[in-house]
């Protein structure tokens, strides 16, 4: 069966699921990156049978974000890589619906009012629109050459914009301006990041490992400006030729990039008086303030249960573990969300890896060599360790994964000389077995 645009519409019997009763429009899934594909298929692999309607606006099958700001830069041949191949949709009775935006939910009518004067009614949402990069009020930054990444539609621009530049500014010392400006300095532009705090990965990392990128990148050639800010960009013919900083110091620029953060696409949510606050708040199984409507991944907002504080994570894992559970949810099932967070990034010749969240840490312990861009810190709260960063030692953040979702704290005095793995087995030995 076709709509009016000839799209296929897979339509199922109505039928019962788990115990949330007879599901006769089924589930609609509107965002259709990490957190929509894998809250698709795991709605599949949960046993739900109902009709799954998956709602992109892009074009493009749903891809990879991450390489995005790193090996699709350096190869002007690169293509996307899918998060899934198309069969699976097919044959998962999976309705991908591409290039369609949600403009409204009506929550009385229980239906999403699409672009194109089209609708279609549901059971379930899970809203996983994800966020989008925020702007700046500066002079000149509607000029061509500014640019922000987010798709890959973003990615492709940037990379045809660089390949004919060879002065870059990078407005914002976090993940993503770190990891494009690493790219393009590897590639032979002169790059230069402007970061308004007072070092770089202000919120996302310890001041030991933001010094130690520091470090890394100025010797790679990039030139690192922290307290600065941007006061306007001038262009010429239209484009963007150069940024003027707030001590009056003229940038060279044939391209600004962008990347002071994120916002939330929780706009479609509120309209519809949807509870929200930095995001979509939702409880430990992702139901927002209206339970048949759930949010997952950049856009959902929940009590953290590792660090007690509300919070709205933008990784990958974060997204998926969460689709994953209001499958769950969908599917009559109560789990509350117990995921341990942890995040990546690949900035030039440094991996750094992150598990656990880092808020009130009052020690911090460095394990291995700065000098041989080898090592790790482990941060604890009182007692009890809570999060791990690491810079190419994917062993540390394998390991503390496991820790710490098992509630192990291993002694700070002990970190460099004990080996690790051995003290935690010999933890997990001395703990009650759960009966069956």
């Amino acid at each position: 069966m076709s709509d009016r645009d000839g799209r296929r519409v897979s339509r199922h019997p109505i039928l019962r699921v788990g115990n949330i009763g007879i599901m006769k429009n089924g589930a609609v899934i509107v965002g259709a990156g990490h957190a929509g594909v894998q809250a698709a298929a795991s709605l599949r692999e949960e046993g739900f049978n109902g009709s799954v309607t998956l709602i992109g606006d892009e074009n493009e099958l749903p891809y990879h974000k991450p390489p995005l700001s790193k090996a699709f830069m350096k190869d002007a041949d690169a293509k996307p890589q899918m998060l899934r191949a198309e069969a699976f949709y097919t044959n998962g009775h999976i309705d991908l619906m591409l290039g369609s935006s949600v403009e409204q939910i009506d929550l009385s009518g229980r239906r999403l009012d699409l672009s194109g004067d089209r609708h279609i009614a549901f059971d379930r949402v899970i809203l996983a629109t994800g966020s989008r990069p925020r702007t700046l009020a500066l002079p000149g930054s509607d000029l061509a050459g500014v640019l922000s990444l987010r798709s890959v539609a973003d990615a492709r621009a940037i990379r045809e914009a660089s390949a004919g530049c060879e002065d870059v500014v990078v407005l914002g010392g976090g993940f993503i301006g770190l990891e494009i400006a690493a790219t393009l300095a590897l590639g032979g532009r002169s790059v230069v990041v402007v970061e308004a705090q007072d070092r770089l990965l202000a919120r996302a990392a310890a001041p030991v490992i933001a010094a130690h990128v520091r470090s890394r990148l100025e010797a790679s050639g990039v030139r690192l400006l922290t307290n600065t800010t941007i006061e306007r960009l001038e262009g010429q013919s239209g484009h963007v030729v150069a940024a003027v900083t707030s001590s009056g110091e003229r940038l060279p620029a044939g391209l600004v990039l962008i990347g002071v953060g994120v916002v939330p696409n929780s706009e479609l949510a509120e309209a519809a008086g949807i509870a929200v606050a930095n995001g979509i708040r939702v409880d430990p199984q992702m139901r927002s303030s209206q339970p048949e409507i759930l949010a997952i991944g950049d856009n959902a907002n929940y009590r953290h249960w590792l660090s007690g504080a509300d919070v709205r994570l933008e990784s990958v894992q974060n997204a998926t573990d969460q689709a994953r559970l209001a499958a769950r949810t969908i599917t009559g099932q109560e789990d509350a969300y117990r995921s341990v967070p942890w995040f990546w990034s690949d900035i030039g010749d440094m991996k750094l890896q992150m598990v656990g969240l880092a808020a009130g840490v009052d020690r911090s312990v460095v394990v291995g060599e700065a000098a041989e861009n080898r090592f790790s810190v482990f941060h604890y709260l009182g007692d009890r360790l809570i999060c791990i960063e690491s810079v190419n030692r994917p062993a540390d953040h394998m390991l503390g994964r496991k820790m710490l979702a098992a509630g192990f704290s291993p002694n700070p005095a002990t970190l460099a000389s004990d080996d690790l793995k051995a003290q935690f087995a010999a933890w997990q030995q001395l703990q009650p077995v759960e009966p069956a």
